[in-house]
């Protein structure tokens, strides 16, 4: 399994040239044809950025997407890509923003391919190794309702068991592909570190202790049996123009996550004290990688060679070294807007993500 010791989680800021483009492709102001072109521009720069950075594995930047779970949406037919459960987003100065989630309103109807475009251009284009990003079944549980989603599914796990039979064969696409790294996205195990949340999921009919077990199993099924590919498991918080929506350690999923779950890599944020310590890593089996996501892609501040490494070396204490990586606690753009920090500040934290790498563990 390749170790890839500066790893990057996924999106990248979008140009405001595309950010423009997804408007008037919307409102008929730019033909498809003409935004295909635009995105392609896109998705070469973010590799052309990432390369040149230094990282040992890219992405595509998530340059096609509206938001990092929009390949489920705009793939499949039956949600109402605005109508879920809206969750506040704040950050450490009490500023706020509401954001509305997608719900299943229809039976689930395969449209096209989730990611089979992104992934066939990034390899066509891309010298470095690639990888390509799903979100996780325990993220699509969030776009249950019980009232709205009913008509269409009578349960949350009959909806749940149709999306992961869809992912499995998006998975079983992108390997026959030449996908070799896939990373599930799964911030709503994070989510359920938070007591509010934990209360919401319960006002809206889950128990989510069961939810954790139930989600496991699906993305253990989703994973299937595919030699030789690599599966990442990346838990955050919530991302959004610099905002989370949870807080709390690892403590309370470690031993089911970490243990229970068949992913070689799990991708961890761990940028600041809301992330809590890296006790909760003794549960990570001795046959896997642990990707610290210590740099922060929620402020400018560049983090520096060195106190990156004194952090390695603290986690180290847990994990051995030759069992650790690198990368950015999260994307810089999961939704279209981004993050509130400048192309020239990410393109930075990408230098300093691959130059910690090199210093840490050579090469």
């Amino acid at each position: 399994m390749p170790t890839y010791r500066s790893d990057v989680v996924g999106s990248l800021l979008r140009p405001a040239y595309l950010v423009a483009a997804r408007r008037d492709v919307e409102g008929g102001r730019l033909t498809p044809a003409e935004f295909k072109g635009l995105e392609d521009r896109a998705v070469d720069e973010a590799i052309e950025l990432q390369e040149t950075a230094g990282l040992a594995v890219v992405t595509d930047g998530e340059m096609r997407r509206y938001a990092f779970f929009g390949h489920l949406i705009e793939a499949l037919d039956g949600f109402d890509k605005l109508g879920g459960w809206a969750i506040p987003f704040r950050n450490e100065q009490g500023a706020e923003l509401v954001f509305k989630r997608p719900v299943v309103v229809e039976r689930l109807r395969w449209r096209r391919s989730m990611c089979a475009e992104e992934w066939v251009y990034l390899r066509g284009h891309a010298r470095r190794p690639g990888k390509t990003t799903l979100i996780s079944a325990q993220q699509a549980a969030a776009y249950y309702d019980p009232d709205k989603s009913r008509a269409a599914y009578p349960t949350r796990d009959a909806y749940l068991a149709d999306v992961v039979d869809f992912t499995r064969r998006e998975v079983a696409e992108l390997v026959r592909l030449g996908c070799t790294y896939l990373q599930i996205d799964a911030p709503q195990y994070a989510a359920l570190l938070d007591p509010s949340i934990r209360e919401g999921y319960r006002r809206r009919g889950s128990d989510p202790e069961r939810l954790i077990d139930t989600c496991i199993e699906m993305d253990n099924a989703v994973i299937g049996d595919h030699p030789g590919i690599t599966f990442g498991l990346h838990i955050c918080r919530g991302n959004n123009q610099s905002m989370f929506y949870a807080s709390g350690g690892y403590e309370p999923i470690a031993e089911r996550v970490f243990r229970r779950t068949r992913f070689q890599r799990f991708l961890l944020e761990y940028d600041d004290e809301r992330s809590g310590s890296f006790e909760p890593l003794r549960a990570v089996p001795d046959d896997r990688i642990v990707v610290l996501g210590l740099v922060t892609t929620k402020k400018a501040r560049l983090e520096t060679v060195e106190e990156l490494g004194e952090r390695i070396e603290a986690a180290a204490k847990i994990v051995p070294r030759e069992r650790l990586a690198l990368s950015p606690q999260c994307g810089f753009a999961s939704t279209l807007e981004g993050n509130r920090i400048t192309p020239e500040a990410q393109q930075k934290k990408l230098q300093v993500v691959a130059a910690t790498a090199r210093a840490v563990w050579g090469g």
